[in-house]
């Protein structure tokens, strides 16, 4: 009974967090069930969503996709975001981004959204020479991002006020791999008329 108190308290602040950036919707509480285990997991089945629920997870996972919070693993062709395939049926799998993990994580002990505190964490696990820049690095490139996009010319430049001129590549790679920004393959002319990349901002870490 103890144990089930303290999972329900740790869901309850989990909630309360995700509240500030999804706002009153009424998933919530049980796309915190979901992410809890996912956390520990790293992946969740369409079945286990299920079981935990106790419903029909399509409103669920509908809500986890548009936050970037779950992806599925099934893609089209990359493993980039904009390549995820969702499919809403059993046997299929979904996977928690790397810095998600971290930010549900610290949620559930401490019933807040601190994606600041979280990127030092997770680039310290990374053992990046410069983690104690990346979260003013992500700030930045939040702020020039236009609904969520941003091109890899912007960011050189970014990365260049922030005295970290001589590693962009090697950061763009630690920032797909974290879960923060992923390539807009899709996106040609923008591309072109960029001239460079175009990066898409993962909204739950941007805010």
């Amino acid at each position: 009974m103890e144990n089930r108190q303290s999972s329900q308290r740790s869901y309850d602040r989990l909630e309360k967090a995700l509240s500030r950036i999804l706002g009153a919707v009424k998933s919530i509480s049980k796309l915190s069930q979901v992410l809890a285990y996912a956390s520990v997991n790293v992946t969740i089945s369409y079945q286990k969503i299920k079981e935990i629920i106790k419903d029909d997870p399509e409103d669920v996972l509908l809500l986890a996709d548009k936050w970037r919070l779950l992806l599925p693993v099934r893609t089209a062709k990359s493993a980039g975001w904009e390549d995820r395939v969702l499919v809403l049926k059993d046997e299929e799998k979904y996977e928690i981004p790397n810095l998600i993990r971290y930010l549900v994580k610290d949620a559930l002990d401490t019933g807040q959204w601190n994606p600041e505190k979280t990127i030092i964490e997770l680039f310290k696990q990374f053992e990046d020479p410069d983690w104690e820049k990346i979260a003013g690095l992500v700030r930045s490139i939040a702020e020039n991002a236009i609904d969520y996009q941003i091109n890899g010319n912007q960011i050189k430049n970014i990365c260049i006020q922030s005295g970290l001129n001589n590693r962009v590549d090697g950061l763009i790679a630690e920032l797909k791999a974290a879960g923060i920004i992923s390539p807009k393959l899709a996106s040609i002319p923008d591309v072109v008329g960029a001239q460079s990349p175009i990066y898409e901002l993962n909204p739950s870490v941007i805010i």
